[in-house]
């Protein structure tokens, strides 16, 4: 029985291995030349592996890349809520979540692909969909925990329309810090952004 055991566990993980194989080199080809210009047989050549365990893996291309994304996005949520640990402030785990937020889009490659070749390959609805169940979703609990849109005050904006706004802008963040702009500087104004949204100067 133990070695039963042994043999499905070393099969288990050469399964992964050899999953995890196809991701990271097609990871590696969507950033330097895009989705476009990246074929299958391009990915297992990277891997080194044959195009049938890539389709055992996954059903094509699209499939392939889907995946990609959501691992990236994945670890852009998982670092916000590291950052943002149970008994923080939530004005202050805001403001920690969206810092955050712009040093998890820095990793090399990661703009590009969750925010330029993501929605052009998949569609904006599903990578908005991918976003609403990573940063978009930890933007609006932050949003939601601190009283945003919801105090019911005179010139009060709804927290429904307001999350997928600012989830909009620091995603242009990211962009403009991808392009070279002072990070300094786009840290500063989305701080401040965010400060104006909690009603403080």
């Amino acid at each position: 029985m133990q070695g039963e055991n042994r043999v499905a566990r070393s099969n288990r993980e050469r399964t992964e291995a050899t999953r995890q194989a196809l991701l990271d080199a097609a990871r590696s080809l969507f950033v330097e030349r895009g989705y476009g210009e990246t074929s299958t047989p391009d990915v297992c050549a990277a891997a080194g592996i044959t195009r049938g365990a890539l389709y055992h893996h996954f059903a094509d291309k699209r499939d392939l890349f889907r995946q990609v994304l959501a691992d990236e996005a994945a670890a852009v949520a998982a670092d916000i809520e590291a950052a943002t640990p149970a008994g923080l402030d939530p004005a202050e785990a805001l403001m920690a979540g969206a810092q955050a937020y712009l040093d998890a889009m820095t990793v090399p490659g990661r703009t590009r692909l969750l925010l330029v070749e993501g929605p052009a390959a998949l569609g904006l609805r599903d990578t908005l969909a991918m976003d609403e169940a990573n940063a978009a979703r930890t933007l609006r609990e932050g949003l939601d925990a601190a009283a945003v849109g919801r105090q019911g005050g005179q010139g009060e904006v709804a927290l429904p329309a307001l999350a997928p706004l600012l989830s909009a802008a620091f995603d242009r963040a990211a962009l403009e810090i991808e392009a070279g702009a002072d990070p300094v500087r786009v840290r500063e104004a989305m701080l401040w952004l965010l400060r104006r949204a909690l009603g403080r100067n």
